[in-house]
């Protein structure tokens, strides 16, 4: 469930700053950086017929934010012992070219972290409520899950800014975090409880907020009433 503190409980299943830049420089270096991804993402694509065949999800919508909104108590927390990993850069690209190699990229990640972390409450691991961080030992909550599988794919040259912390309300009514990759074919979320990569419409959670793309302030996922956006568990 949601705390009072603006955490959640899950089931137990160094940029540099670009200030003072020219707006001809910032348009150059941003040019050069979808340049760059380009290269990164089809890398590969030589020995694609080479591998069993993989077909790309249909397009998709986005979940889109309503607003800016409080972050996590845990994130903002994280950030502090790791700033390096909450610095937003705006002349990354905001959606990733969903390509073959991307997408495998994508499933290889989150079915090895899947694998490699074993699920402990928070409580049980550092003693407290809610605490987000690496699971360098070996042992995570749902966050921990998915902030190793963002680290590992900003390793892997995908920009760190379309990868995006997700708060939702899961199946059982309870707090869950999620990773969403934001691409140009949709969002699709990686998740710790499945191998599987759906698109965020397809999960069967509530969305309620993620990371910002533009700054540090997260966003909203819930309407004006208030109501979170809502998924469905379709295949």
């Amino acid at each position: 469930m949601r705390h009072a503190d603006g955490g959640i409980s899950c089931q137990v299943f160094g940029p540099l700053q670009w200030r003072g830049w020219t707006h001809a420089a910032c348009r150059a270096r941003q040019a050069a950086s979808f340049a760059l991804l380009g290269t990164i993402l089809t890398m590969g694509g030589a020995t694609t017929h080479a591998h069993a065949r993989l077909v790309l999800p249909d397009q998709v919508s986005a979940a889109e934010p309503t607003g800016p909104v409080r972050a996590i108590a845990g994130w903002t927390d994280f950030c502090i012992r790791t700033p390096q990993e909450c610095t937003v850069d705006t002349a990354e690209p905001a959606e990733i070219p969903l390509t073959v190699a991307v997408w495998r990229t994508l499933q290889s990640v989150n079915r090895r972290v899947n694998a490699r972390i074993r699920p402990i409450t928070d409580q049980a691991h550092w003693g407290v409520v809610d605490r987000w961080d690496f699971p360098d030992d070996g042992f995570g909550d749902c966050e921990d899950y998915q902030l190793l599988k963002r680290r590992m794919l900003v390793e892997r040259g995908l920009p760190r800014r379309a990868l995006l912390m997700t708060v939702v309300i899961d199946e059982t009514n309870e707090g869950h975090a999620v990773l969403t990759v934001r691409t140009d074919r949709g969002d699709f979320i990686l998740d710790n409880k499945t191998d599987a990569i759906r698109s965020w419409r397809r999960t069967g959670y509530s969305f309620v907020k993620r990371a910002g793309q533009d700054g540090a302030a997260w966003v909203s996922l819930e309407g004006k009433d208030g109501a979170a956006q809502v998924a469905t568990a379709e295949p």
